[in-house]
């Protein structure tokens, strides 16, 4: 199988966790230092309103289109995966000596994989399985820094083996792991193997199904943690210091929930997440906040300056 990293990571999670929903069920881990923000309520713009019909009729149409989608999504996940397990099927009828059958199971994956690209002739990638890998680190930005010193002295005195047991538990990420058919080269490899069974050469045949099953895509989706703490931590504190006349139990959670932001930015960075630069604006917003909310001050306007700085994160790991 052949590993890819997407260009946009998280978007590319959504994707896959949207294209495979009922396929695959995710767990969502909860440290108990982690800070619960709350629901955001959604703002309301009265200049925006609508008569009740128009109202009425634009959520009906976007949940019809939405729907829609969602089907069209759900009926290429069950051709690709369908097309795959008859390739699978295929090659155990050839060790059974059963070539009708696998000359049928072949049929029918080619039959699915053409369905999908004449439907979707720009599609380069057709899921088939998608799993969730959660790992999570308990530790400061600290610790990790002198894990990663530790690695590098041992790398230095030829240690490579002792530096890669540090390493390999020096991560706090989410991956979405999604396998693919490549649509360009599986489904005619899967049609060149029809004919080596009819001309008899069933050992050809099982190799070349070996080789098609071999391309398969794996795109590894990675959804850094300590980033999607900050970001939620961040989404309740902006509401308490929209807050006037807070008491001091709302103050406190306020600044307990911009320090545990700015710690999991920090342990993002420590962690190699991204680098200074692109941690340093979020952190600086963070610190002017804290400054801004001391004491019982409210703050609106960075909050709207970090979200677009959340973003921009974004594109860049």
């Amino acid at each position: 199988m052949k590993h890819l990293q997407p260009t946009h990571p998280w978007l590319a999670a959504v994707l896959a966790c949207a294209l495979l929903a009922g396929g695959a069920a995710a767990a969502e881990n909860k440290a108990d230092a982690e800070p619960a923000p709350q629901a955001a309520a959604k703002a309301q713009h009265p200049h925006e309103a609508q008569s009740p019909d128009k109202a009425a009729e634009k959520p009906q149409s976007g949940d019809q289109t939405r729907g829609k989608a969602a089907e069209e999504r759900a009926k290429i996940v069950e051709e690709a995966v369908t097309a795959l397990a008859r390739t699978n099927t295929a090659l155990r009828a050839l060790d059974a000596g059963d070539t009708n059958k696998a000359l049928e199971d072949l049929a029918v994956a080619v039959g699915k994989l053409e369905l999908i690209v004449a439907a979707h002739p720009d599609m380069a990638l057709a899921p088939v399985d998608v799993r969730v890998i959660t790992q999570d680190l308990v530790a400061t930005p600290a610790d990790v820094k002198k894990a990663v010193k530790q690695a590098e002295d041992l790398l230095e005195d030829g240690r490579v083996q002792d530096a890669r047991a540090i390493l390999r538990d020096l991560g706090s990420e989410v991956i979405v792991r999604v396998v693919n058919i490549p649509l360009a080269t599986y489904p005619d490899a899967i049609k060149a193997v029809a004919p080596l069974i009819q001309s008899g050469k069933i050992a050809e045949a099982k190799q070349a199904l070996v080789a098609a099953l071999g391309t398969l895509v794996v795109v590894d989706n990675v959804i850094p943690l300590p980033v999607m703490r900050a970001e939620r931590a961040l989404d309740e504190a902006k509401t308490l210091a929209a807050t006037k006349q807070r008491d001091d139990e709302q103050n406190k959670r306020l600044s307990k929930l911009l320090q545990y932001a700015r710690e999991q930015l920090e342990l993002a960075e420590a962690l190699g997440y991204g680098d200074e630069k692109a941690f340093a604006p979020l952190l600086k917003t963070i610190r002017e906040i804290e400054k801004n909310t001391a004491g019982g001050g409210t703050e609106e306007g960075l909050f709207d300056r970090i979200k677009k700085e959340f973003e921009k994160l974004r594109a860049k790991l």
